[in-house]
């Protein structure tokens, strides 16, 4: 070992919203003191901003890395684990051995059944950090160090259709679909006609060459789920994702050996070995930097394609510094060739990042420079509020 992580600190952004995500409010869904609401439509918590951890790794000969994950909910519970539990096991650890690092932490846990939620996330933002450092220590992007960049160009595809009526949607859709885009998702939990209306709609307004998806949001038993995918099925939907509870992994596999609908998941996972559990069936896996982590998304995605399933990275509220990662982890992995794009969380968050996050046309570029490519620009501070502890 020639270097060391030598301090880690951490700070919370927290970004204005006028429209939360996914939508304005709907009938009966009002925020609470704290600016959470539960969407009536998938029984979900969320903020009225955008909200977000970032983390920034320093080694003793002074390389910089940065990791992010979300603080959508109660932030302080993921900055408390980052700071009394993993960072005084990871200061004097190697920067440039980031997989031994994140099993150690990672095992040290096993027998607290810690390794998700607040801690999942905790170590997720600490792992993107070190893989950030220990790519610019070799003096390369990070998707050479995960094996080799096969694309530099990742095409994305529209999530989600903010507006409150489904006309406006409908329209909203065949804007995105005029610049060129080719494939879409919609979310059940704000669609007040419901899934069947909404793609009959979408499908007859973009016609039959687009793909359209759509995030059922954990709603349904899996009976139900497979009666709502056979009444959408003239309608010819790209995929079905999450259409059952998160924890139910017999329904899961339910609906995806039975669903003549490709069926996705992923997106809350935090390991591997959750993932096998629930791979079964499924066609599509969506690993979610923010939750995962680089060593774990690589786990889940090399899992994923030796099952015969597509990998097709969620990705969601942030800065922009797990998008990044996500988007190397992309270059490398065979089958993720399409990749979400969250336009109303992107298109406004880019600007705190400096560096090569950026659209063109249909697809993100891969930002190039070594590390991730892109560190926090001057924006980002008048939003940050830094968490005591590194």
């Amino acid at each position: 070992m020639t270097d060391a992580i030598e301090r880690i600190e951490a700070w919370i952004v927290t970004v204005p919203r006028d429209t939360p995500y996914l939508g304005a409010l709907g009938a009966g869904e009002a925020a609470n003191a704290r600016g959470y609401f539960v969407r009536r439509g998938n029984r979900t918590v969320y903020p009225v901003m955008d909200r977000s951890i970032l983390v920034r790794m320093t080694t003793r000969d002074g390389a910089v890395g940065w990791g992010e994950t979300y603080g959508l909910i109660a932030p302080r519970a993921t900055t408390e684990i980052l700071f009394d539990l993993f960072a005084p096991f990871a200061l004097g650890r190697d920067p440039a051995a980031p997989e031994a690092l994140h099993d150690d932490l990672r095992d040290m846990l096993r027998v607290r059944n810690a390794c998700s939620g607040f801690t999942g996330d905790a170590l997720a933002a600490l792992d993107i950090a070190v893989w950030d450092v220990a790519a610019r220590l070799r003096g390369c992007g990070l998707a050479e160090i995960l094996g080799g960049t096969r694309r530099k160009r990742i095409p994305g595809y529209v999530s989600g259709l903010p507006k409150p009526t489904l006309v406006e949607r409908v329209e909203f859709a065949a804007d995105w679909a005029a610049r060129g885009f080719e494939a879409f998702k919609f979310a059940a939990a704000v669609s007040e006609r419901g899934e069947e209306a909404e793609l009959a709609a979408l499908r007859a307004r973009l016609g039959p060459a687009v793909r359209i998806g759509i995030d059922l949001h954990w709603r349904y038993t899996p009976e139900a789920a497979l009666a709502l995918i056979s009444r959408l099925v003239p309608h010819d939907p790209f995929f079905v994702e999450a259409p059952v509870a998160s924890d139910d992994i017999p329904g899961l596999a339910q609906v995806a050996r039975a669903s003549p609908v490709p069926v996705a998941a992923g997106e809350e996972w935090y390991a591997a070995p959750e993932a096998a559990a629930r791979l079964p069936g499924l066609a599509i896996v969506q690993p979610e930097m923010g939750h995962a982590g680089v060593t774990e998304f690589m786990r889940i995605g090399r899992l994923a394609e030796a099952h015969g399933a597509r990998v097709m990275p969620h990705a969601t509220v942030g800065l922009g510094v797990f998008l990044a990662a996500s988007l190397h982890a992309s270059a490398v992995l065979p089958s993720a060739d399409l990749h979400e794009y969250q336009h109303s969380v992107f298109d406004r968050n880019v600007r705190f990042l400096q560096g090569g996050l950026r659209m063109e046309g249909t697809s993100y570029a891969l930002p190039e420079g070594p590390g991730l490519g892109v560190v926090p620009g001057p924006e980002v501070w008048r939003y940050a509020e830094p968490v005591p502890g590194g």
